[in-house]
């Protein structure tokens, strides 16, 4: 398991004479997102001028040492992007052992070690971010930047006005509580319902979890965008690269963390029904103020002084 390492995505970097730390040089090179040469590095399969080094707080100077990963010595290769639509098959990974088609595959590379930004499982498709900068990758997948995510579903059965409501409240997982941001129904076909949904991050199989919960199984999932990027009319299976004015976007938005509102644990979430068989909620309701006796406006009766 490897160890969970102080995010200095902020501020990292600053001190260049104390060189960059070693995992950061590993994501510039193409290797994966920051989060997975860690655990490169906890394997002891990294090298810094013929040594292994495992401490996640090494620093190195890329000019000046070698480092090499299973003894191949890593570069650093010009940044890319594409946008690509995945099709449904095909897995986000740089590595399966029973041979499976990947996302990654669909972009002819070269040399350049690409992954994608986040994942979408097998049964979905849609928009998905493929680049060898591990350096952005980590910003725009971890939760504290809460990058916009908006999805496309079809579930079977039509759910409710209250099933809606349920799920913008949040269910509790083992994970802790899923939710969506937003949703908005669409239309409908036969017995089943097209919505749009919005997250601001992604926990494994969130969406089909939660419809799954309140009994609509998802029929199909297509992510339709990712923070400023947006799929629209690219067809299956194809890509392109990211345009200038896309790029400053997702910078600007990978710059400064977002601040999440904090929520309630899940014993103040379960409803009361109190002896006269009406419902209420056992979270704690918050009074009206209460106005001063000279009013809101400072005029009326003055308050006696004290003798």
């Amino acid at each position: 398991m490897t160890p969970k390492s102080k995010d200095t995505s902020t501020s990292e970097g600053t001190d260049e004479s104390q060189g960059i730390r070693l995992q950061r040089f590993l994501a510039s090179t193409g290797l994966g997102s920051r989060r997975h040469c860690e655990e490169y590095i906890v394997a002891g399969r990294v090298s810094v001028d013929g040594e292994i080094r495992r401490d996640l707080g090494t620093r190195v100077d890329p000019r000046r040492q070698r480092v090499a990963v299973d003894g191949q010595a890593l570069r650093q290769e010009p940044p890319r992007y594409f946008l690509l639509n995945k099709p449904r098959g095909y897995l986000c990974t740089n590595s399966d052992p029973a041979g499976r088609p990947r996302a990654i595959d669909l972009i002819p590379a070269g040399r350049l070690r690409l992954f994608t930004v986040g994942r979408l499982d097998e049964s979905s498709e849609g928009l998905i971010l493929v680049t060898n900068d591990g350096e952005l990758a980590h910003r725009l997948a971890h939760p504290r930047f809460q990058v916009p995510r908006t999805y496309a579903v079809q579930v079977a059965g039509r759910p409710t006005p209250e099933i809606i409501t349920s799920l913008k409240e949040g269910m509790y997982f083992h994970e802790g509580r899923f939710h969506f941001k937003w949703i908005r129904r669409v239309g409908t076909k036969g017995n089943s319902a097209f919505l749009e949904v919005g997250l601001d991050h992604g926990q494994n199989r969130e969406i089909r979890r939660l419809f799954a919960r309140v009994g609509h199984k998802v029929m199909r999932l297509k992510r339709i965008a990712f923070g400023p990027l947006l799929l629209n009319k690219l067809s299956e299976g194809r890509f392109r690269p990211l345009t200038g004015a896309e790029m400053k976007s997702l910078q600007k938005l990978s710059a400064t963390p977002r601040r999440r509102r904090p929520q309630a644990p899940p014993e103040a979430q379960p409803v009361a029904v109190a002896k006269s068989g009406v419902q209420r909620r056992s979270t704690p309701v918050s009074r009206p103020r209460r106005e001063p006796e000279h009013g809101p406006r400072g005029r009326g009766r003055r308050r006696r002084k004290h003798e």
